[in-house]
């Protein structure tokens, strides 16, 4: 047996090993045992009607025009320390209470952001598509009910627990606000790894248009797939450089640091779910009115596709009548008849 099958198997055990030491249900992977097609059978919301994400396609949109633009309070004024940490799922940033959106019936408090991301042979990443394109990664801003629940672990089951801002992330110019983050990756290699950063001003890491989104109702995208979330995807990407997704896909591990053979973390994200009837309301009518346009002319073209096609079968019929008129039938000669003939 050559050096590489024996470390693809010992790798391959080694997973096997570590999703198996879930039994608990506590633990959860991507892929293997424990893996997100297997996730309903110990998380049960995770099979659930109103589940995260979704493919936001053209057929389900439906304008709004009572929807606000975002509204977003003290993203531009984070003055402590952040915590960021390797969970082992991906990169998660604790952001302050005094951080909140104020644009929906209730005040929802951000409690932290993370990513979902592809890897280096498989570009896209995002857990959100849109008719069916996948950006190369996605992060999730995350805030709970703080008018009706004291934190995010008492709101994470609650029907109106959480809110939570998707923003779309493409491949563009070299991002330095992105790089807050970034580049202190290496210093969260391992699971369970924690570095404090600098503050910075967390509102230059949303898009522009903060009035072009997405609404539905959903779930958590990870286990236990809670059905609590109100999800605002946003229309427009913001972009970092190749370099950085590069980092992002490479540089982190799912795996302690003490473990024997280290599992890279990439391709963290769920597959889109059935939408199983749900509609997404957006804030904006180009979309929209393309998708009825569309819709309408197709329908036309059918339908005058089918006038001309029994048009043309029905003159044909006519001509074929009109034809046979000056036919005179005969009948055949006997084969008696014939034989005299020869």
């Amino acid at each position: 047996m050559t050096r590489r099958c024996l470390a693809i198997l010992l790798q391959c055990l080694h997973v096997i090993a570590l999703t198996s030491a879930a039994s608990d249900g506590s633990k959860w992977t991507y892929t293997g045992l424990e893996g997100k097609y297997d996730w309903p059978k110990k998380h049960p919301y995770c099979g659930g009607v109103s589940q995260s994400p979704i493919d936001i396609r053209n057929e389900l949109l439906q304008y709004d025009p009572t929807l606000r633009p975002v509204e977003v309070r003290g993203y531009s004024n984070c003055t402590e320390p952040l915590t960021l940490i390797n969970n082992g799922h991906s990169v998660k940033m604790s952001l302050p209470s005094t951080m909140y959106i104020s644009s929906l019936p209730h005040r929802y408090s951000a409690a932290q952001l993370h990513l979902h991301w592809g890897s280096t042979d498989h570009l896209g990443g995002s857990e959100h598509t849109i008719n069916g394109k996948q950006y190369p990664a996605e992060m999730h801003v995350v805030h709970f009910n703080s008018d009706k629940y004291s934190n995010l672990s008492t709101a994470v089951d609650k029907a109106d627990g959480l809110a939570v801002l998707g923003v779309f992330i493409d491949v563009g110019a070299f991002n330095p606000v992105f790089d807050h983050i970034l580049s202190h990756l290496g210093s969260v290699r391992y699971r369970d790894q924690v570095v404090q950063i600098p503050a910075f001003n967390i509102f230059n890491l949303l898009p522009e248009r903060l009035d072009e989104f997405y609404r539905y109702d959903g779930s958590l995208t990870t286990p236990p797939c809670y059905p609590s979330v109100l999800w605002t995807v946003f229309r427009n990407p913001v972009r970092i450089s190749q370099e950085q997704l590069l980092s992002l896909q490479t540089v982190l591990y799912s795996t302690y640091v003490n473990e024997p053979i280290s599992l890279k973390m990439n391709q963290n994200y769920r597959h889109p779910q059935e939408t199983n009837e749900r509609h997404v309301v957006v804030s904006f009518r180009d979309g929209v009115i393309l998708a009825i346009t569309l819709a309408a002319v197709l329908g036309a073209v059918l339908i005058v596709a089918l006038i001309v096609f029994m048009l043309i079968k029905k003159r044909s019929k006519m001509n074929n009548q009109e034809n046979n008129k000056g036919v005179i039938y005969k009948p055949a000669a006997s084969k008696e008849e014939d034989a005299s003939k020869v």
